[in-house]
């Protein structure tokens, strides 16, 4: 049987496993481990086994993802979702539609210190739905603003899938971020002008509210100020070269929890509980790294992405024409896998097939690139119909407004998604500016 026989055959053999309803780090451990004893023996496998942990789980540059989930935790204990909310309502909630786009524009924030869009979801449609159906806002354009609000944790940094992107494909972190940046306020803009045109054709879904006066605004801005000051030192503090991306996580964290403290949001209870959640993250998200390594281990000996990539250079597929079918792949994926277990699951097959085109750009511009167009496919894969992870952890929450609704809620957004991708795609220079400029 050849290499791409048998890498094809294990990579079913984990979609089955996952379909089993098997937790995906242990399908990938368990299938990669399979083919590689099928490849090289149990001899050569154990001994291959009893390092790779060691050696992956003691790099220095993980320690981000426990950090950034931890500083998360924290903010959502700490109550800075609902800051976040009422200063940007503050400001904008008396526009028709704009405490929905308040809910965008909370959520790029909170994405900056989450980094996760499951738990922006989560966290958003605890605090702002309630709200918005206070206010009279449509049920479907409540939950959709919600639904899609979590797609901006993925996207704006810090964000946890892009550490991971960075390290799988050994790129550079913080040139990811600042990459990420520009194409994570776009999809904010973008969103919002969804948000006016759908409430301009229905304007029943988001009725007119009194305009705030200028002390309630100054109110509000004096609750998030500690918050802004907190992802300008980590942020501004890691794009200006002060300190790497795990010291500014180390900082962003520490910051985060004296703002909690201080305003006297966070329990000991609550402080308990982000640490707990925090473990349980972390452990899910060190558990899906070592399976894909152990995967990638069997993929490799079987030259399976090598192999695809020399297919697709010898097809005669134009270049844009190969990265839109991988597009299409990851929108597929997306409506039904977890972010982080289909990206680790992808890289090694799509990754090389990639930088084995000839966009006319440096393969180290590629592989930035490729890496933001893939968090935008994801983050529409989470939210679009038939399926959207998002939707049903808005749907759990939400239990009295029908998933159909939701779903027809996240259409405008979703449409707006694919203009955006449409112009990341055409436009690399969009998402490569910062990158350009900084470096």
């Amino acid at each position: 049987m050849s290499g791409l026989a048998i890498g094809a055959l294990g990579f079913c053999g984990m979609l089955a496993l996952i379909a089993l309803r098997m937790p995906v780090g242990l399908a990938m451990l368990v299938a990669g481990a399979a083919g590689y004893v099928h490849l090289q023996g149990w001899g050569i496998f154990l001994n291959y086994i009893k390092s790779t942990p060691y050696y992956l789980f003691s790099n220095y540059t993980l320690s981000v993802i426990p950090l950034f989930v931890l500083m998360g935790a924290f903010a959502e204990r700490g109550g800075q979702s609902t800051n976040l909310f009422r200063a940007a309502s503050a400001f904008v909630g008396h526009v028709r539609g704009g405490l929905a786009m308040s809910v965008i524009w909370a959520a790029s924030v909170f994405g900056a210190i989450c980094g996760s869009s499951v738990a922006t979801t989560a966290t958003f449609g605890r605090a702002v739905l309630p709200e918005l159906k206070r206010y009279g806002y449509g049920d479907a354009l409540a939950t959709g603003t919600v639904a899609i609000s979590g797609v901006l944790g993925i996207l704006i940094p810090p964000s946890i899938i892009i550490v991971v992107y960075a390290i799988s494909t050994e790129q550079n972190i913080v040139k990811l971020f600042l990459a990420a940046l520009v194409p994570g306020l776009l999809a904010a803009v973008f969103y919002c002008i969804a948000i006016a045109l759908y409430v301009r054709r229905h304007p029943e879904a988001a009725p007119s509210l009194a305009a705030p006066d200028a002390a309630e605004r100054r109110r509000a801005l004096l609750r998030v100020w500690p918050l802004a000051l907190v992802i300008l030192v980590a942020l501004g503090g890691i794009y200006g070269g002060i300190f790497t991306a795990t010291e500014g996580a180390a900082v962003g964290t520490l910051a985060m929890l004296l703002v909690a403290l201080l305003q006297r949001e966070l329990t000991w209870a609550g402080f308990r509980t982000s640490l707990t959640n925090t473990a349980e993250t972390a452990a899910m998200i060190f558990l899906i790294l070592l399976g894909a390594e152990v995967f990638n281990a069997f993929l490799a000996l079987t030259q399976l992405p090598d192999q695809l990539a020399r297919i697709a250079a010898d097809s005669g597929f134009p270049p844009y024409g190969v990265m839109a079918m991988l597009l299409l792949i990851y929108i597929l994926l997306g409506a039904v896998m977890d972010e982080l277990a289909m990206i680790l699951l992808t890289l090694p097959i799509f990754f090389p097939l990639v930088i084995a085109l000839d966009f006319g750009l440096p393969p180290d511009e590629v592989a930035i690139w490729f890496g933001i167009l893939v968090l935008v496919v994801v983050g529409i894969g989470l939210a679009a119909p038939p399926i959207g992870m998002n939707v049903f952890v808005v749907s759990a929450i939400a239990r009295n407004v029908p998933i159909a609704q939701t779903y027809r809620g996240v259409l405008p957004f979703v449409a707006a998604d694919l203009v955006r991708l449409a112009l990341l795609t055409a436009f690399p220079g969009i998402s490569l500016y910062l990158v350009r400029l900084l470096s």
